[in-house]
């Protein structure tokens, strides 16, 4: 179907009241990042002010051996270029473990960019938050459902994908990859275990994972045509049929430059597909998913989504979705994402 033929306006300005909730936001978070460097941490922790670090410790992944190790801080601080103590919160080592490792590693921050024909994607580290605003509505986010995908543009930065954000279905909220709505397993009081991405020789990543009641899913990025394509399952391993199977996919705008306004007026929607760009209007983002749901964004993350939906799934069957994603630099978006519906990623 031609993009043409499935053009939306430009989403509406979002409301004074939503602005000023955004600035609300942003200005919270510069006072609390000055607190937290003129304020004893001693302090902090006597006024009680200390749970979102203790919140980030918990969510700590220590590698286990020593290659793992430094995997991850090259990913953390050559690629997302995370301070040290950043690094110290995703692995739960401490500043002077973290600051040997390095050294004896010789890893530092690098420009980290992809080229115009390969797009670099590394799973997402953990250790900081995705998002400026709606904190409260992503509480421990989990890692082993994000993955970075870094601009091709010099200091471009990176976006992080969530795939998947959450599953619904017939049975409630069946899978979220955060602390917000009770999922049903929350509400049984059982505790998923953790998980991490699959890194493939062909530098493409999977992850899968198995809920109580038998139902599993997963995801599998590669890089193609300059983009990625992202393949999500979902099998049911259950007795019961399940339906409406809906699923959050989320692009998140923290970390790309340009793209961290807290604003829904540089989306654009075109379902399956939906852009974001920067403030120059010159540079996107675009993703997609098929069979597709809605398209819609939130500004104070920011962030936006194509949001699919499996076909009902009887006991046995496995369901298939499939995803896109990519950046673009030029003023004709329209006619890029006819390209990209050209390629049949979706095939």
């Amino acid at each position: 179907m031609h993009p043409s033929a499935l053009f939306s306006d430009i989403l509406k300005l979002v409301s004074h009241s939503l602005s000023l909730f955004c600035m609300g936001q942003v200005t919270l978070r510069s006072l609390s990042a000055l607190v937290g460097t003129l304020v004893p941490w001693w302090l902090v922790w006597g006024l009680g002010l200390g749970s979102n670090l203790q919140a980030a410790s918990s969510l700590a992944r220590t590698p286990s051996h020593d290659s793992e190790l430094r995997y991850w801080l090259e990913n953390m601080i050559t690629h997302h270029h995370f301070s040290v103590s950043e690094a110290a919160s995703a692995t739960g080592l401490s500043h002077p473990q973290i600051e040997k490792a390095m050294q004896e590693w010789s890893i530092q921050p690098s420009p980290t960019r992809s080229s115009p024909s390969h797009l670099l994607v590394l799973p997402y580290p953990g250790g900081r938050h995705p998002r400026i605003g709606f904190l409260d509505g992503a509480i421990d986010p989990q890692r082993e459902t994000k993955v970075s995908a870094f601009a091709p543009w010099k200091g471009g930065g990176y976006a992080v994908l969530d795939i998947p954000e959450a599953i619904w279905s017939n049975l409630g909220l069946t899978y979220l990859a955060h602390t917000h709505i009770p999922t049903v397993w929350d509400e049984q009081s059982i505790a998923l275990e953790t998980t991490e991405w699959t890194r493939h020789p062909d530098h493409s990543l999977s992850m899968e994972r198995l809920l109580p009641n038998g139902i599993s899913f997963g995801t599998h990025v590669a890089g193609a045509h300059g983009g990625l394509i992202m393949d999500m399952w979902l099998r049911n391993g259950s007795e019961a049929a399940l339906d409406d199977l809906r699923v959050q996919n989320c692009v998140m705008f923290r970390e790309l430059a340009g793209f961290e306004v807290q604003s829904n007026d540089n989306k654009l929607l075109l379902p399956p597909y939906i852009a974001c760009h920067d403030v120059e209007g010159r540079r996107w983002a675009i993703t997609a998913w098929t069979p597709h749901q809605r398209c819609w964004a939130n500004a104070p993350c920011p962030c936006m989504h194509s949001d699919p939906q499996f076909p009902d799934c009887a006991p046995g069957e496995t369901q298939r979705l499939k995803g896109w994603f990519s950046f673009y630099q030029g003023v004709d978006i329209v006619g890029e994402i006819q390209r990209l519906q050209d390629l049949g990623w979706d095939r």
